[in-house]
C-alpha cells in the first residue's frame, strides 16, 4: 500500500480526495494545506506519492512542486487541478510531475490515472535497470 499526502488549499478538496484515495486503498498518511509549514511537514512523513493542487500555475505555484520535488526526489508527485492549459502542463512536467488529477474528482478516473502512472513509472524503471546491467 503507496504513503500519500494531499496538499491543497481548499480542506473540502483535501477530504475529497483523501476519501477517493482511502477508498481506493492508498494510505494516507497526511494533508496540509499549500503554506510553507504545510508542504514542510508532509515532506517529513515521506510519502511515496503526493497529490498537489499548487494553485495558480505561475512563479509561486511552481515554486511549490520545487519544494515537493527537491524534499522528496524519488516520490510519485500528481498535480491536481480544476483547469490544467499546456504551459501549467509543461511546467509540471519539467518538474518532475507524474500524472494529473482533474477536479471535480471522479474516483474511478483518479484510481485508474493513478494506477496507469505507477505501472508506466515502474515500466520505466524496469527497462532503465535492463539497460544499466548490459
Amino acid at each position: 500500500m503507496l504513503k500519500v499526502v494531499v496538499i491543497d488549499a481548499n480542506a473540502i478538496s483535501r477530504n475529497l480526495l483523501t476519501s477517493v484515495l482511502v477508498d481506493g486503498g492508498f494510505d494516507v498518511v497526511g494533508d496540509a494545506s499549500t503554506s510553507s509549514a504545510g508542504l514542510a511537514a508532509m515532506i517529513k512523513l515521506k510519502p511515496q506519492m503526493v497529490c498537489i493542487d499548487i494553485g495558480q500555475a505561475d512563479a509561486e505555484g511552481f515554486e511549490r512542486l520545487d519544494t515537493v520535488r527537491a524534499g522528496l526526489p524519488k516520490t510519485l508527485l500528481f498535480m491536481v487541478s480544476g483547469s490544467f492549459d499546456p504551459a501549467a502542463v509543461q511546467g509540471a512536467v519539467e518538474r518532475g510531475v507524474h500524472g494529473f488529477i482533474v477536479k471535480p474528482f471522479k474516483s474511478a478516473t483518479v484510481l485508474n490515472t493513478i494506477r496507469k502512472t505507477v505501472i508506466k513509472v515502474a515500466y520505466q524503471h524496469r527497462a532503465r535497470a535492463g539497460q544499466d546491467a548490459e
